[in-house]
């Protein structure tokens, strides 16, 4: 089983529209796709970064329902959090495999 991190960086003046958005919007459009089995939102407490840090967490049972999100699903989803909040935000992603 795998874990899809995207941690989000969001500036403090829209952090309380993208939150809205991502739950209303992003996440349930991810969800959708079939590639996940769940999600956690989270906001980092203890961030040494300028703005918000959020993280957006996917389980995928698959390595293979992964690697066709990331293909197919992915870049649209991506495309549209970043015309929407154009130069608000920053991410980066992480995957990781549950051990134990």
């Amino acid at each position: 089983m795998l874990l899809y991190n995207v941690t989000f960086i969001v500036e403090e003046a829209s952090a309380s529209e993208w939150l809205d958005w991502m739950q209303q919007v992003h996440i349930p459009k991810a969800l959708a796709t079939g590639a996940f089995t769940s999600n956690q939102l989270l906001r980092v407490v203890d961030s040494p970064n300028e703005g918000i840090t959020f993280c957006s967490q996917y389980t995928a049972e698959h390595m293979g329902d992964y690697l066709t999100f990331k293909e197919f699903q992915e870049p649209a989803l991506d495309e549209e959090l970043n015309v929407r909040f154009k130069d608000r935000f920053v991410s980066f992603r992480s995957l990781m495999e549950y051990i134990a």
